[in-house]
């Protein structure tokens, strides 16, 4: 046995100050390794980061993380940042279509779903042998917690797949997975000061306070979007490294200031996210790459400090009840959800909403959302915590590693639009233009093989030439041949893109 295995098992080890970097530099190298055999099997790289924290863990090879309040903390700067990335890679033209079927069901579709879940675990409760008594209201909890689909889930697999779909579906899962937290957050909230305050529960107090939070997470979101694209714009910092820090910061301020105004900073920072994502923005590239960076790091963490608390024994006691309430949620509670919600949109084909069901995704989100009984000390909250771990299991098992497939089987797929240009080479947005490149043909070569004898539009300019791994600085006289790359410029990129390429007859 290794050494370092030994040692963990024989010390039980846990977290100090003077090994956190050592330990926690050694899960996360472990991760990204697995991670990568993984992915050829198509299984979910989230999936398999909770499954190294489990491995590592207490029940695994004994390293001890049993706070639930720290993992909330953890969990908090890692959906900020989430949910403002993904809100980034928004673009308010590719959910305009879709803004009214996104948001019904980021809404009454959670209400739907926590509420038929909440039935059928309180049906199932009274069962001796399920070992999950609980009292309507936990139920309703219970459900609560994991009634949104997870955004860190969907984002990773819509995009990591680079699966692109038809009638507009990726940006409708993305607009729902992207703004559904807040709802759950709020319903998760708000029953547990039921529970814990002993008083009725108000469906008139409920439905204030999300308006109240809703609004509130709206407005500060949209309000610091602004302020955030015009400061980052007019600011001119001497060191361009420091605008994606800068832009950071504006997420945390965010998110901290509409929580002390009782708003919801999660749907704040992902209202942030789109307006930042839509505006003119400078050295986007550079804040791209960091915030990219920066959410596959937290993403990392947080799965890998959910798996390190579960203990994976004590799962085994709900396992039962656990598994059939995972698949009421997924046969039953999720596509009658989604169809209820979806059945003014009569344009929407049976095979899309059927599709729209499939990705109920649950990941971290709902587990985070679990940590909050706890941390209330609420009765039952532990057997929630597992309960909802489980089916979390379970979600990114049977439905994340068959989302490309059931999107083939439903002939939903379509091929992967191409983004960006083989050279890797971009333009600020200041500039009113756009890069394209294109790969010659002998038919594009038959009236010459010089640069001057191409057709090139007026106002089109060939930058770069790429022949095999060589580039060329080019002039009119230079010979191409079959197979070069060109990389042009084009002036006014609001023209149609035809207009700017070289004329191939």
């Amino acid at each position: 046995m290794h050494p370092f295995i030994s040692f963990l098992k024989i010390n039980r080890m846990i977290f100090t100050a003077e090994n956190i970097l050592l330990i926690g530099s050694i899960l996360i190298f472990s991760s990204i390794l697995i991670s990568k055999t993984g992915y050829r099997f198509g299984i979910p790289t989230l999936l398999l980061f909770l499954l190294v924290g489990m491995l590592f863990g207490s029940d695994g090879l004994g390293l001890e993380f049993d706070s639930a309040k720290d993992a909330q903390f953890i969990g908090m700067i890692a959906l900020s940042i989430i949910l403002f990335t993904g809100g980034m890679d928004t673009k308010i033209k590719d959910i305009k279509p879709v803004m009214a079927q996104g948001m019904l069901l980021s809404t009454v579709g959670v209400l739907l779903t926590t509420f038929l879940t909440g039935a059928f675990i309180y049906w199932l409760s009274g069962y001796r042998d399920m070992n999950i008594a609980m009292p309507g209201m936990t139920c309703i909890l219970l459900a609560a917690t994991m009634s949104s689909t997870d955004s860190a889930s969907v984002f990773n697999l819509l995009r990591s797949q680079k699966m692109n779909l038809k009638e507009n579906l990726k940006p409708m899962l993305e607009l729902e997975s992207g703004s559904n937290d807040p709802m759950a957050y709020m319903l998760t909230i708000a029953l547990i000061q039921v529970i814990a305050s002993g008083t009725e529960f108000s469906v008139l107090n409920i439905v204030k306070d999300i308006l109240v939070q809703f609004t509130v997470g709206g407005v500060m979101g949209y309000a610091f979007g602004r302020f955030a694209v015009w400061l980052i714009n007019k600011i001119n910092l001497s060191n361009s490294s420091l605008y994606p820090i800068l832009l950071l910061s504006f997420v945390f301020i965010t998110f901290t200031s509409t929580d002390m105004l009782h708003g919801n900073g999660y749907l704040a920072v992902y209202i942030l996210g789109v307006v930042v994502g839509n505006a003119r923005l400078v050295f986007r590239k550079e804040i791209n790459t960091f915030m990219n960076g920066l959410t596959w790091f937290f993403q990392i963490v947080m799965f890998l400090s959910l798996g390190l608390l579960v203990n994976p024994r004590e799962m085994l006691d709900v396992s039962v009840s656990a598994l059939l309430i995972g698949l009421f949620m997924i046969i039953v509670a999720r596509p009658l959800s989604v169809g209820l919600c979806l059945v003014p949109f009569r344009n929407m084909s049976l095979k899309a909403k059927c599709f729209v069901s499939w990705v109920g995704l649950r990941g971290a989100v709902p587990i985070i959302f679990a940590t909050y009984p706890v941390v209330a000390e609420i009765p039952g909250s532990k057997i929630i915590f597992n309960i909802v771990f489980f089916i979390t299991l379970i979600s990114l098992i049977f439905q994340g590693m068959t989302i490309a497939s059931v999107a083939r089987w439903l002939n939903l797929d379509l091929p992967q639009e191409k983004e960006g240009n083989e050279f890797g080479v971009e333009i600020p947005e200041e500039i009113d233009s756009q890069l394209t490149d294109v790969t010659l043909t002998a038919e594009m070569l038959q009236d010459g093989n010089r640069l001057m004898d191409m057709h090139i539009s007026k106002g089109t300019l060939v930058m770069l030439v790429k022949r095999g791994k060589e580039f060329i600085i080019p002039n009119g006289r230079m010979e191409l041949k079959v197979g070069d790359k060109l990389l042009y410029i084009s002036e006014n990129k609001k023209e149609d893109n035809a207009n700017h390429t070289p004329d191939t007859n």
